[in-house]
């Protein structure tokens, strides 16, 4: 990695906002300005340019572009979207990396923000974010999904500058493995975790040792990949249906095309754990400049609860991964108990909207509110 230029916090950002043609060209800006970025994995054009390649019928792709003396320095998509009103007016949304389609959006973005030249990041998303805040019109809003705290501050900031309000629609956790920790213990992973689970891991790895040798093995072809994921698909599949993220046809020739390209680089990892000859766990992680993030799984369960597929497969992949000296397993943003278990560390994750506050907008609220504490005693 090249030495970054001086920063220059006086220099000026022109940005604009553009209805996106031709997507050549800005894959050739995306990548170049990766190389002087530090982004997430849901930045790099690995995941941008599949989900733009993706994007289902009536999503309206914009790119924004921050330049300084005629050098990208910023980008980003933002799809635009009418919506439902209550008053008299249309109004439009726009989204950060979504579409605004509630089926394709639960590919689900995470860890998300504006791809910014690091030697100038903050100022740089927040000339983004006051432009897109800009364009906003009397009940337009722009929502903005799976912010990281600092990201998120940018965007509380801009909106104030704006007059704006933003509003958190979710506020979650994401627990990850910090491998610092890890070291710190002597690379005794297992020695961190809490007694029951060490108890609880230890009888399913003992039970499950008197089928037949168990093996966690990473597809290293992306031919067995993909053949491991179709195993995920029917693992997840028989368990949540159409409840799940595969209820979506669309998704499996997105995930396909991403596997495909991301399994040769190194970005797609996708592990299976046997036990004997048959297959107990499939994980689907992505490996973004030594860090691994869980982005989805398929388990066999069985009627003995005493088996716990999900523990003994992300275990496994854990030590893997700290055996190959990456630095951190991020679980990412949703409820599930392994995660919190297994994890030594958390970061908080937001959803928020930016628009005027006015009657229309506390209306909704309201009813989003009342809708998550509906979802929230179903699920109890």
């Amino acid at each position: 990695m090249g030495i970054d230029p001086p920063v220059n916090h006086d220099r000026v950002i022109d940005v604009s906002v553009e209805s996106l043609r031709d997507l050549a060209d800005i894959e050739t800006s995306w990548k170049d300005l990766e190389s002087r970025a530090d982004h997430s994995f849901y930045l790099s054009w690995l995941w941008i340019g599949t989900w733009l390649r993706h994007l289902p019928k009536g999503a309206d792709p914009h790119v924004v572009i921050a330049r300084a003396s005629d050098t990208v320095v910023g980008l980003a998509i933002v799809c635009r979207r009418g919506i439902w009103r209550l008053g008299p007016r249309g109004r439009t949304r726009w989204l950060l990396n979504e579409t605004g389609d509630p089926q394709f959006d639960r590919l689900f973005i995470e860890h998300n923000g504006i791809l910014a030249e690091r030697s100038s990041a903050d100022p740089i998303a927040t000339a983004c974010l006051e432009a897109l805040t800009r364009r906003l019109r009397r009940s337009d809003e722009l929502v903005l999904s799976g912010l990281d705290v600092d990201i998120e501050t940018v965007a509380r900031r801009a909106a104030c500058s704006a007059g704006l309000t933003a509003e958190v629609r979710v506020t979650d956790t994401a627990p990850w493995v910090d491998f610092a920790q890890v070291l710190r213990c002597g690379g005794d992973y297992r020695a961190l975790l809490g007694r029951n689970t060490r108890q609880a891991l230890s009888r399913a790895m003992r039970l499950y040792a008197e089928r037949g040798p168990i093996e966690h093995r990473i597809m290293e072809t992306t031919s067995d990949a993909l053949a491991a994921f179709n195993e995920l698909i029917s693992l997840h599949w028989s368990r949540w249906g159409r409840k799940g993220p595969f209820g979506n046809p669309g998704f499996r020739s997105f995930h396909e095309d991403l596997i495909a390209c991301g399994v040769p680089m190194g970005a797609v990892r996708i592990s299976r754990t046997q036990v004997g000859d048959r297959t107990i766990g499939v994980l689907y992680n992505f490996v973004h400049r030594g860090h691994v993030f869980n982005y989805q799984s398929g388990f066999l369960y069985e009627e003995d609860a005493r088996l716990k597929p999900g523990l003994v497969s992300h275990v496994l992949a854990i030590e893997d991964s700290f055996l190959r000296g990456e630095r951190s397993y991020d679980f990412g943003a949703g409820p599930a108990g392994h995660k919190s278990r297994l994890a030594n560390a958390e970061s908080a994750m937001t959803w928020i909207s930016v628009g005027k506050d006015n009657l229309e907008r506390r209306i909704e609220a309201e009813v989003r509110r009342a809708r998550q504490k509906l979802r929230a005693l179903v699920t109890r």
